[in-house]
């Protein structure tokens, strides 16, 4: 006899005792009930009793498992146990990530009858395109989010590995804020820039007259993320004697400031990152391996970008909101190509810088070829050193010059546009879309205030731009 698909009355009253949005399912994929949660999130609740959960969440025909997604429902009546997966939804906000947890309930002969799914939206990424987030929709991004909603709600300890540029450090603070601790501190140390004789004071603190120049007693960056999530960027930098020092903190979880006797305890959830290779490093004796176990309870590789297919349109019209926020930029669909077919070396960063330049460089709303730079629009001619820096293969051969220097080329489109304008700085910005400020700031941090003649107006800096 078959499972008897009525949902018993006391199983949809339960539904109604969870904080978060839930839904009722039979084997065949039907929504039975929807709780308070899922109808205040969802205010057209009523109208999706008795279709399908692909056709309201995907806008699928046929179930997620042969619209090639993993399906939650189809795992389940295969395990018999619990399934979770990471989703992307439509909802009234749009698009989103929803975490989902799907358990299977027997009916009185034991059989599977039906499925309770809790949902609950990762608001750390979107699927469209949106600023405030992390932007993608490939099956790589998608993996690594699934990877980040399994892991943030605990205390384990986070080692993100990738290529510089793949955004590793917006990937720390996505697991710090979709954890417990997210009303805690959020604090980034930059180890590559942190000389050994400064690392221990600055990650530790010290007591006044612990050493020379130590004129007041200070705190340190564990106790600065005290109940929030510590950040090590590019862990394989640190020096192999504060490797130690580190170690012990996450054994025993106490530390000492330096010139002080007083233990103290440390709460903090340690996330590191790196884009080196840390198991050659132990190998060659440049990274403890002890200390390797200890960072690097649950790995997640961050993809680069060329291997994130299809996350490139959407990244491109948040970066382009990000860098010319009150134009309306686009890409014309030659750029868009030539920019699709680059392999980008350099990451998100080096999509970024493009589009920075290119915003600068064009005068209208449509960034077109003429507006991309030459590694770009000819990758096949890129030169020896270019070619040494991603790794190609004369990276044996080729001995290496500087790099391409990104900020000499902002520089420069900035002194053309500086240039070729006549008139006032409040002109200037107004047809470059950004704000007088904005524009003052750029010119001084790029060096380009002094010995200009340009006229400002009433915002900072007023007066000659010089």
């Amino acid at each position: 006899m078959p499972p008897d698909p009525r949902p018993l009355p006391e199983l949809v009253s339960f539904l109604e005792t969870f904080p978060e949005p839930h839904i009722l399912c039979d084997r065949d994929y039907r929504i039975l009930a929807a709780n308070a949660a899922y109808r205040r999130s969802w205010p057209e609740a009523r109208s999706v009793i008795g279709r399908t959960c692909y056709d309201v969440s995907h806008h699928y025909s046929v179930p997620c498992d042969r619209a090639g997604e993993s399906c939650p429902l189809a795992r389940s009546l295969q395990s018999g146990q619990r399934e979770r997966v990471l989703h992307l939804h439509h909802t009234p906000r749009g698009e989103e990530y929803v975490d989902i947890e799907l358990s299977p309930v027997r009916d009185a002969g034991g059989e599977i009858a039906w499925f309770i799914e809790k949902m609950e939206p990762l608001h750390v990424a979107r699927g469209v395109s949106d600023h405030r987030g992390l932007i993608g929709r490939s099956p790589a991004f998608q993996h690594m989010l699934e990877l980040i909603a399994r892991v943030a709600p605990s205390d384990a300890s986070v080692l993100l590995q990738g290529e510089s540029g793949t955004g590793k450090e917006l990937l720390a603070s996505a697991v710090h804020e979709a954890s417990r601790r997210a009303e805690g501190p959020f604090v980034v140390v930059d180890c590559s820039g942190l000389p050994e004789t400064l690392f221990e004071s600055e990650v530790f603190g010290h007591e006044r007259g612990a050493f020379t120049g130590a004129t007041a007693r200070k705190p340190g960056l564990v106790e600065a993320a005290s109940g929030g999530t510590l950040f090590l960027d590019e862990v394989g930098d640190i020096p192999l004697a504060m490797q130690v020092k580190l170690l012990r903190l996450l054994e025993t979880g106490t530390y000492r400031r330096v010139g002080s006797t007083e233990l103290r305890r440390a709460d903090i959830r340690l996330v590191s990152a790196t884009h080196r290779p840390l198991k050659r490093m132990i190998a060659e004796g440049g990274f403890r391996q002890d200390l390797y176990f200890r960072i690097n309870t649950f790995p997640i590789t961050v993809p680069p970008l060329r291997e994130r297919e299809g996350d490139l349109p959407l990244l491109i019209d948040s970066l382009l909101e990000r860098v010319a926020p009150k134009r309306k930029l686009s890409p014309s669909p030659a750029a868009l190509r030539v920019l699709s077919n680059y392999a980008f070396p350099g990451n998100v960063r080096e999509l970024r810088n493009v589009l920075e330049r290119a915003s600068l460089m064009c005068d209208g709303e449509l960034i077109g070829l003429e507006h991309l730079p030459e590694e770009v629009l000819h990758p096949e001619s890129e030169s020896a050193e270019s070619r040494f820096a991603s790794g190609g293969p004369l990276a044996a051969a080729i001995p290496v010059r500087d790099p391409l220097d990104l900020e000499e080329v902002q520089r420069q489109a900035m002194l053309r546009a500086v240039r070729a304008h006549r008139g006032s700085r409040r002109e200037l910005a107004r047809r470059l879309g950004i704000s007088e400020r904005t524009l003052y700031r750029r010119l001084k941090s790029l060096g380009l205030l002094e010995g200009q003649a340009m006229r400002g107006g009433d915002e900072e800096g007023g007066g000659a731009a010089r």
